[in-house]
């Protein structure tokens, strides 16, 4: 049977083994119909796949969006310390498509602080699979940068006869620079066909430092005055993230219900005005799977209820003396239900046919605050937000013979939009005619998209494969994007800006779909065995039509501060660039061990063709270079990565230029049966550097006019010692 067509330049995977001690118990894996040729994926490490990157990178990171960085076509932006958002080929957020263990999870908040990736700790993640240029129409619709899922460890059960199967491991982190401190615990309890696992995660950090002071000589001190030396204000935060899992399986069918819990009790956002002083999620996921003749079925139904909370913390509050603050809320309720089955027709053909349908419901407030300009109401910045998704999809794929393979799909969408009546603080001039407009017109908004995709893969031999594609990939604009309407406040302004870079922005209801036409091509070079050797090449063009840009806003609020107040409008925008990948076994058991070498190569360019203008937050040209050496239980890294200066930024958003740097990290882990100790040390040179994707720096205030001004931006951490260690049970 065959299906499953890989696309190695357009997908990016890391399978994780579901969990240690795999010889004593059974894994009931996604039940799938596999391709008789499937070519190995570009990994997270350069030994390949496998639960070893996974721990490196989570003993350096609480993001989960982190545990991409240096993956082929990957960037990510900065946020806060859970909080980083993927980018892909240039686009990031709301334009890539990110499913957690097959729910389409939403920000529910107006500086997108709670993005997909925020609500699953590294340590709890079993897989993640990028997909980017050519993404099949089954991997999700309503997105154009392409399609980024993450799922949890899989349910493990006891082998026949073995009984009762108990297991688990724990561990411990810590990291220098932001005194960060986390523990994490998994517990499978399993019989033959019932599994029940139990996985939590806690960690904490301080403000974390640069490797000099970065403020600009000049900068007048207020209130209480800079924070010391290089500390980056409002960057700590504490994450605590809680799973239940329950598993059946009978034959070939398996049915999984998994409840999540998450408690971030405060997160600093160094690039926004606002901090997170509060987010409660509660989450329940059911899904089915099912082997039959005639294929694969598969079902899942899931909800999601967010609270979020915002105002300033310590660093932001400082500056307003004894003044109340701006408490805000956001409550978002997500509810989804999918259904995909894989008919088998012949040999050749396998026949893909699937729906998704997605409820979505946001209030966004602000309550009243002290007796000025924030009271005597509440704002509403969306009042019952809705945003009603259903898609279906048909997909084809075939194999003619051993060398050439096709990929043909098709998806139509309905996205429903409407939002109710807002109000402002109060009924002066500020708020009262901007809110009387916005309540008087049709709101309800419905689009009606369409996306295609076509792909072709030619294998003439066991040592090369090549692939081209184009796809027409279609996004509605959020909720946030048509519906936040206040113009005359700069504070309110300010409140809505999911982009980092410090200015203020007002939604747009005119707003059309975006339109993203891509052409990928991609080559793969490899010894016969694919031991030895790799080289990927992955060039790619896309055109979008109707891209949501910022734009001038006559009607805004004007202001002096160095920021601007901006409005969003369709424009067109081209993006086009390449992917570089590629590995070699340097030498194998020598009296010093196995040593390797792996690379990764990323280059995006664009373009703003409406206005000549270039885009917003796109990674220069960048390199990450590694040489690994296993001997034994060792495996040390030294990595270096690479990134030039950037130079193509974005006018009307006043964008700010960085310059290229170069960082030195080494890594050493040591692996005993049941323990394994990882060690790290980041930026081990203390480099300083400014993040090309980190943003403007308003860590210390600014929301209202003081503190921070325009002109600086966020640095990157300085050198941090890392350590982790996991035993097992």
């Amino acid at each position: 049977m065959k299906s499953g067509l890989k696309m190695s330049a357009v997908a990016v995977a890391l399978a994780v083994t579901p969990c240690a001690f795999a010889e004593e118990a059974e894994t009931m894996p996604e039940v799938v119909v596999t391709a008789e040729r499937q070519q190995p994926l570009p990994s997270l490490g350069s030994s390949g796949p496998g639960q070893d990157d996974l721990t490196r990178l989570h003993t350096n990171t609480s993001d989960t969006a982190r545990l991409l960085e240096g993956l082929p076509g990957v960037s990510v932006y900065g946020a806060g310390g859970v909080s980083s958002l993927p980018a892909i080929h240039g686009m990031a957020d709301d334009r890539v498509r990110i499913k957690v263990d097959g729910m389409d999870l939403i920000s529910a908040c107006a500086n997108h602080m709670n993005p997909p990736l925020s609500y699953i700790d590294p340590g709890n993640v079993g897989s993640v699979k990028v997909l980017a240029g050519i993404t099949p129409v089954s991997a999700g619709g309503d997105s154009i940068g392409g399609t980024i899922l993450v799922d949890s460890q899989a349910p493990e059960f006891a082998r026949d006869g073995q009984g009762t199967l108990l297991k688990g491991q724990a561990g411990v982190l810590y990291r220098s620079n932001g005194n960060a401190r986390g523990a994490n615990v998994t517990a499978t309890t399993a019989s033959e066909n019932l599994s029940m696992m139990y996985s939590g995660s806690t960690v904490k950090a301080a403000n974390y430092t640069a490797a000099q002071d970065f403020k600009a000589a000049g900068l007048a001190a207020t209130g209480r005055g800079w924070l010391a030396g290089n500390e980056v204000g409002s960057s700590m935060y504490e994450a605590i993230n809680q799973s239940i899992g329950v598993a059946m399986r009978q034959a070939n069918h398996l049915v999984e219900l998994k409840l999540g819990l998450q408690d971030i009790p405060y997160q600093g956002f160094p690039n926004q005005r606002m901090d997170m002083t509060g987010n409660s999620s509660k989450q329940a996921n059911l899904r089915y799977t099912g082997q039959y003749d005639w294929g694969m079925l598969e079902a899942r139904a899931y909800n999601e209820n967010t609270h979020h909370r915002m105002n300033f913390l310590e660093d932001k509050q400082f500056y307003y003396g004894n003044a109340p603050g701006m408490p805000m809320e956001t409550k978002g309720r997500n509810t989804g239900a999918q259904l995909k089955a894989d008919i088998v027709l012949s040999e050749r053909d396998v026949f893909r046919l699937g729906s998704e349908y997605q409820r979505y419901r946001l209030d966004d407030w602000w309550s009243a605050s002290g007796t000025g300009g924030m009271s005597p109401n509440a704002f509403w910045n969306i009042n019952n937000g809705q945003r009603d998704r259903f898609g279906i999809f048909a997909e084809w794929e075939a194999h003619w013979d051993p060398q050439w393979a096709s990929q043909l799909g098709v998806r139509a969408e309905s996205v429903k939009m409407n939002t109710g009546v807002v109000q402002g603080y109060n009924t002066t001039a500020t708020y009262l005619a901007t809110a009387t407009a916005f309540n008087a017109f049709d709101r309800q908004r419905t689009d009606s998209n369409f996306d295609m995709t076509a792909l072709a893969r030619y294998t003439p031999d066991s040592s090369r494969d090549f692939e081209a594609g184009y796809a027409a990939k279609t996004r509605s604009p959020s909720l946030y994007e048509r519906y936040t309407w206040s113009t005359k406040s700069t504070m309110v302004l300010n409140m809505n800006n999911w982009f980092g870079d410090g200015n203020g922005y007002v939604g747009n209801p005119d707003l059309k779909p975006e339109t993203a036409h891509t052409l990928s091509m991609a080559g793969r070079w490899h010894d016969d065995r694919q031991e030895s050797w790799e080289v990927k090449v992955a060039p790619y063009y896309t055109r979008v039509v109707n891209y949501i840009d910022a734009v001038a806003c006559p009607a805004c609020a004007a202001r002096t501060d160095g920021f601007v107040n901006l409005t969003l409008a369709n424009q067109t925008a081209r993006f086009y660039g390449a992917d570089v990948s590629g590995r070699t076994l340097l030498a194998r058991n020598t009296g010093y061990g196995s040593f390797s070498t792996s690379g990764v190569l990323g280059y995006v360019n664009g373009r703003n063709l409406t206005t000549g203008d270039n885009l917003y937050n796109i990674m220069p040209l960048n390199l990450k270079l590694a040489v690994e050496q296993r001997m034994g239980g060792w495996t040390n890294t030294i990595e270096t990565r690479l990134v030039t200066a950037k130079t193509r930024v974005e006018a009307i958003r006043k964008e700010m230029r960085t310059g290229g740097y170069g960082l030195l990290n080494l890594y050493s882990s040591y692996e005993w049966k049941r323990a394994r100790l990882d060690v790290g040390l980041e930026n081990a040179l203390n480099r300083f550097y400014f993040s090309p994707l980190g943003g403007a720096y308003v860590g210390q205030g600014a929301t209202m006019g003081t503190g921070i001004p325009y002109g600086t931006l966020v640095p990157g951490m300085g050198r941090s010692f890392n350590t982790s260690l996991t035993v097992k049970f």
